[in-house]
C-alpha cells in the first residue's frame, strides 16, 4: 500500500477574511453575463476577495476552461476543450472597460491541441483591450507553447506591456510538479522574449513548500536572472483538492521576507514574496516599479556614459 501523505495544519497566517461586497459581486455577475472565465476563481486564488473589490487587477483566462495538461498543482480542469471562441477578445475588453482597470492580466489553458496554441487568439485579445482600454496596461501569461517561437512571435508582436511565464518550482520538482513543461525550455522562453522586444519586462513566479531546499530556490532565482528575468514573484504553494500534490511545509512570513531581500540583492527589479502572492498579486505596481528601475537603470548608464568622456577629455 503506497504511504500517504502526512496532513499538515494550515498556520494562522494562512486564513483568509471572505470579503464578498458589492463590487465582487457585480464583477462575478459580469463574468458570468460576457460568459468569460477568470484565473482568479478556476485556480481558487486567495486574493480574489481584495483585488476584485479594488478594481485594479484582474486576470482573465481565455481559450476556454479546460486545460490539455493535467499539472499536479493546478485547479484548473483537465481534458478535450472546446472549439476556440473568437469572440472572446472582444468580450474580455468589453469587460475591462466596464471595470476600469489600471492593469489587465491575460493568461490562458494550455492549448497543446492548437498549431500555435492559442498565440493568435491570445494577441487578438491583447489588441482589442488596447483598442477599447488605451489607458490599462497589459501583461500576458502564455503557456510554453511547447517552444514555437513562431508563435512566441505572434503573442510579442501585439505590443504587451509585460511578459510572464512562470517555471513554477524548482528544477528537481518539475517533472513531479508540471505536466509536459520543462524547466529549461520554460527559461528559454523568458530569454526569447528578450531578444525579441529588449525592453518589455519579464516575469516569472515560484511556488514554495513542495519539497524543495533554499539553496534550490537561490538556484532557481539565479536561472531567471541568467535568462534576463526582471521579475519574480514567490509564494505559498496550497493543496487545492486531496488529489493534488500535499503540501510538504508551511513558510513563514519571515522566511518571504528573507527571500525578497535576497531576490533583490541578486539584481532583480522587482520581487513580490509572502504567503498569498500569486503571479498576478499587485501585478499593477509591479510593470510600475519594474518600469522605475528601469528607468533608474538606464539614467545610472547615461551618467556613468558622461563620466567615461569626461575622463577621457582629461
Amino acid at each position: 500500500m503506497a504511504e500517504q501523505a502526512t496532513y499538515i495544519r494550515k498556520p494562522k497566517w494562512l486564513k483568509t477574511k471572505i470579503n464578498t461586497n458589492e463590487s465582487y459581486r457585480e464583477l462575478k455577475h459580469l463574468m458570468r453575463d460576457k460568459k468569460l472565465n477568470t484565473v482568479c476563481e478556476e485556480a481558487r486564488c486567495p486574493n480574489i476577495y481584495e483585488c476584485w473589490s479594488e478594481r485594479q487587477t484582474a486576470t482573465f483566462m481565455i481559450l476556454g476552461d479546460t486545460c490539455t495538461r493535467g499539472c499536479r498543482f493546478c485547479a484548473v480542469k483537465t481534458g478535450l476543450p472546446n472549439e476556440l471562441d473568437w469572440g472572446e477578445p472582444k468580450r474580455v475588453a468589453e469587460s475591462v472597460a466596464i471595470m476600469g482597470l489600471k492593469h489587465t492580466v491575460i493568461t490562458a489553458v494550455a492549448r497543446d491541441d492548437l498549431k500555435d496554441g492559442g498565440a493568435a487568439v491570445f494577441a487578438e485579445t491583447v489588441r482589442q483591450i488596447r483598442t477599447q482600454n488605451p489607458g490599462s496596461t497589459i501583461e500576458i501569461l502564455p503557456s510554453d507553447m511547447k517552444g514555437d517561437y513562431e508563435s512566441l512571435h505572434t503573442l510579442m508582436d501585439s505590443g504587451p506591456d509585460i511578459f510572464n511565464h512562470n517555471i513554477e518550482t524548482v528544477r528537481r520538482l518539475t517533472k513531479k510538479v508540471r505536466a509536459i513543461a520543462m524547466y529549461d525550455r520554460s527559461l528559454q522562453l523568458l530569454q526569447r522574449v528578450k531578444e525579441i522586444a529588449p525592453d518589455t519586462p519579464t516575469k516569472s513566479s515560484i511556488m514554495v513548500g513542495l519539497g524543495e531546499t533554499k539553496e534550490e530556490l537561490i538556484q532557481a532565482m539565479d536561472d531567471l536572472l541568467a535568462h534576463d528575468v526582471d521579475i519574480v514573484t514567490i509564494g505559498q504553494y496550497l493543496q487545492p483538492t486531496k488529489k493534488h500534490l500535499p503540501v510538504e511545509r508551511y513558510y513563514h512570513p519571515d522566511e518571504f521576507e528573507e527571500l525578497k531581500q535576497i531576490a533583490l540583492e541578486m539584481g532583480f527589479r522587482h520581487c513580490e514574496a509572502g504567503p498569498f502572492v500569486r503571479s498576478s498579486y499587485h501585478a499593477d505596481e509591479q510593470v510600475t516599479q519594474a518600469s522605475a528601475q528601469r528607468r533608474i537603470d538606464y539614467m545610472k548608464g547615461v551618467e556613468d556614459q558622461e563620466n567615461t568622456e569626461v575622463k577621457f577629455n582629461f
